[in-house]
């Protein structure tokens, strides 16, 4: 394996020069990016019933118009994502013509998948076809078995190609930017090729203020979700309370916090690819136990049988937007598929500069075929693990494991609760939730960092700090202002500006590929990279 990039050389482009505490960071993107997210906390903390009333307001007047454009743009997404992969334009080198991968194979998928939906797989995992299942899609009818079946086809369209098209969007706009152009990290160099010079200017900071408040309610989000799954372990194993008040969710977030700060302070190549690496094999052990503890043979076939219905009904469950459900169908909208597309395209400016910054070297093919695959399948079999048992369990085992009882937070750990050595293996569930949350935090810290300091793969310490601080900020605010509710308000509406901004780079990138001499060129043999 070829050694991993340093922080200092993630490109062309040279680090910005370190200077005094004020200078060491792009001033017009870092200065209103904090200031909006430092009156957004104040506002939680000075006044919870007024940004309750304006998150519920939002809820009941935004959401209900968004469905359709979610909906549309990220099946746009996808179908844009395999026409540049398959087609000559998948030719392309995400760096320059004689560029190896930085990391090996293994190591890729490890931060890649960790980075993208960690805490969110844990979490959704047995729970939302659980959902799907009691509570079914407006017009979603029959038998137990069938229900079962719609409930694993519904799940993993939210977790399938679409969410990860999304990531493969902004990733390659800003890789291509990064390693072929040499441009600097930053979201605002993957729109040069449709603004121009536009993008040195006030245009590129608001880009960038905008990428950075999508990164910092997005992983707040997930660090939202993962505290209240955290504490539901916690009671589980009778270390805490089984009810988790406030109190609970905000010490766990701010421990959490400060170990993610230890993490991102170390780097990328150091705490960040290692936490990222341990989830992931704890992440596959638990999975392993649950398959062979749990109804092994109907996982096995529920995993193929999965498959099948997904790629069977894609095309129309892709463009399905409930429109003769009326209300209701509009508010299950609302409340799984807008969310998710939503929340996918506020993580994209950090899942997207997390995975371009790894991804030096790899053709665009590659890009996107590992992006849209291996993940993607991971996703499928650990719902058919999951989720699968979890329905198992309702349908033919005989015990009833009801979401409305032991709510969304607690679904997984009541399905591990009917297997062996269930305590032992809730409480490896519990440490799971923790590093997959500071794998996120950091993550998603040295993300805004480089954008709030012009585009610096090695921001100063104090900074990374700082806004993994914020994100945790964030989470509780979010908290405190309106439960899981609310992290979803702000997820979704984050999302809708930084859509704009999506739509930029694929115009941006079908121009740049377009002009590409390796778009019309064999690529060159190279040696294959050790998955060591």
């Amino acid at each position: 394996m070829t050694n991993p990039p340093t922080e200092t050389e993630p490109g062309s482009a040279a680090p910005s020069p370190k200077g005094s505490f004020l200078t060491s960071v792009h001033g017009p993107v870092f200065w209103p990016a904090a200031v909006l997210v430092f009156v957004f906390v104040l506002w939680g903390a000075f006044a919870t019933d007024s940004l309750t009333s304006a998150i519920n307001w939002i809820r009941d007047n935004l959401f209900g118009g968004l469905g359709w454009y979610y909906v549309l743009l990220v099946s746009i997404f996808v179908i844009f994502a395999l026409i540049v992969g398959l087609s000559k334009m998948g030719n392309i080198k995400l760096g320059k013509d004689d560029d190896e991968p930085d990391f090996s194979t293994g190591s890729w998928f490890a931060m890649l998948f960790s980075a993208g939906m960690g805490i969110g797989l844990v979490f959704f995992g047995a729970a939302e076809p659980l959902w799907h299942f009691f509570s079914p899609k407006p017009g979603v009818e029959g038998t137990p078995e069938e229900l079962g079946d719609a409930a694993m086809t519904q799940t993993i369209l939210h977790w399938g190609i679409h969410a990860w098209a999304i990531y493969v969007i902004a990733g390659l706009a800003i890789a291509y930017a990064v390693f072929r152009k040499g441009r600097p990290i930053s979201i605002r160099w993957a729109l040069e090729p449709l603004l121009g010079d536009r993008v040195k200017g006030a245009l590129g900071d608001v880009i960038d203020v905008i990428a950075i408040l999508g990164t910092i309610f997005g992983v707040a989000t997930s660090l939202g979700i993962g505290a209240t799954q955290i504490a539901t372990g916690l009671g589980v194993l009778n270390i805490a309370e089984e009810d988790p008040g406030n109190p609970l969710l905000i010490t766990i977030i701010v421990i959490i916090t400060l170990v993610a700060i230890t993490s991102v302070v170390t780097g990328l190549n150091k705490g960040i690819k290692w936490l990222s690496n341990v989830n992931v094999s704890i992440a596959g052990l638990l999975a392993l136990f649950v398959l062979i503890a749990g109804p092994t043979l109907f996982i096995l076939r529920e995993f193929v049988q999965s498959i099948g219905g997904y790629l069977q009904n894609i095309l129309a469950l892709s463009f399905d937007v409930t429109a003769f459900q009326s209300d209701a169908g509009e508010a299950w909208q609302n409340s799984w598929t807008v969310f998710y597309w939503g929340w996918w395209i506020s993580w994209a400016p950090f899942v997207g500069m997390f995975i371009a910054r790894i991804s030096k070297g790899r053709t665009v093919r590659e890009f996107v075929i590992g992006v849209l695959g291996v993940p993607v399948l991971v996703s499928i079999a650990w719902f058919a693990i999951m989720g699968g048992t979890a329905l198992w369990n309702n349908i033919i085992g005989g015990n009833t494991i009801d979401p409305n009882d032991v709510g969304s937070e607690g679904s997984l750990f009541a399905v591990l609760d009917t297997l062996p050595a269930s305590e032992l293996v809730i409480g490896i569930a519990v440490i799971l939730i923790v590093t997959f949350f500071v794998t996120s935090s950091d993550s998603g810290s040295l993300v805004v960092d480089m954008l709030a300091s012009g585009g610096d793969p090695n921001p100063p310490t104090w900074s990374r700090v700082f806004w993994a601080s914020v994100e945790g900020a964030v989470a509780i605010v979010l908290l405190v202002a309106g439960d899981l509710g609310a992290l979803q308000v702000g997820a979704v509406s984050l999302g809708v500006l930084f859509s704009i901004v999506m739509i930029g780079m694929v115009i941006a990138t079908w121009k740049a590929f377009s002009a590409d001499p390796m778009a019309v060129s064999r690529p060159r043999e190279r040696a294959p990279v050790s998955s060591a």
